[in-house]
């Protein structure tokens, strides 16, 4: 499988980047990470750096693909809520920061993600959003209860106020994750912070997604989302992957057998040889 990785993370009208993210590709398969730290807090940019820093970590003990992707998703937050808690404890004086966390796995020509907070994931098809994550937020469980319309949501006074996150508590926090999602080429997977989502309509994302450069066109994206918050920008994260081709890697010839072809096929010529010197010995003479 091939995918196409595109990223960026912009300050906008802020005095510090809270954001971070990480894609992590091997031939096995691809792994999305993006924290957005918890604003009005110390400390949302150590919780962020502290949940890719962990992830990678467990990528490196766990290389892909995993065995189990619900479960090895569930536990990759779990480790990194407990490192964002520790992380806090180690500065001076001692902080309790927090963090968004959205991942997608993509492996064996599927996908799943994982989330925490209102940082989401996309996965566009044909321009198409067909799906997407539902936040973990104030102003969203208003919005499925009825008591506020569409139109009120990005307005709402409580809009960033988040009711699940990594870190700020010992609680651990309810994760969602979704059920595996058959991929298809062309496919796009996108996690962002809500510096991205907020300023843009889901629409405009994926028409922006049409360029043949996924790189460009993520640039292209959050420079827009930026401009149209301006002057109150929030970080804008975005990190995204194209799936190019769903054909496996081939699995490479081990060299102890073609070491012992070469052997067999020697040993071979040398009976051959050593029949036609018995076959004319008496010529020989």
């Amino acid at each position: 499988m091939q995918v196409e990785i595109g990223r960026t993370s912009r300050l906008g009208n802020r005095e510090i980047n809270q954001d971070r993210l990480g894609a992590f590709v091997s031939e096995q398969g691809a792994l999305l990470v993006l924290g957005d730290g918890l604003g009005g807090r110390p400390g949302g940019d150590v919780a962020a750096q502290a949940l890719v820093d962990t992830i990678e970590a467990e990528l490196a003990l766990h290389p892909l693909p995993a065995e189990d992707p619900p479960r090895f998703l569930r536990e990759l937050l779990r480790r990194a809520h407990r490192a964002v808690l520790l992380s806090g404890q180690e500065q001076a004086p001692p902080l309790a920061p927090g963090t968004t966390a959205v991942l997608s796995l993509i492996q064996n020509g599927q996908a799943w993600w994982a989330h925490v907070g209102d940082s989401r994931v996309y996965l566009f098809r044909d321009g198409l959003p067909i799906y997407r994550t539902r936040d973990h937020s104030y102003v969203e469980q208003l919005y499925q209860a009825g008591r506020i319309p569409l139109s009120k949501r990005q307005g709402h006074p409580m809009r960033n106020f988040v009711t699940q996150c990594i870190g700020l508590n010992p609680d651990e926090p309810q994760v969602t994750i979704s059920n595996s999602i058959a991929l298809q080429e062309g496919d796009v997977l996108l996690l962002c912070s809500d510096g991205f989502w907020e300023p843009l309509d889901d629409a405009l994302i994926g028409s922006g997604l049409a360029s043949s450069d996924l790189r460009d066109s993520i640039e292209k994206l959050a420079e827009r989302a930026e401009r149209a918050s301006y002057p109150y920008s929030d970080n804008t994260s975005v990190v995204a992957a194209r799936i190019l081709s769903l054909q496996q890697p081939q699995p490479r010839p081990r060299q102890t057998s073609q070491r012992q072809s070469n052997v067999n096929t020697l040993d071979g010529a040398i009976e051959e040889i050593e029949r036609a010197i018995k076959t004319y010995e008496d010529e020989m003479k």
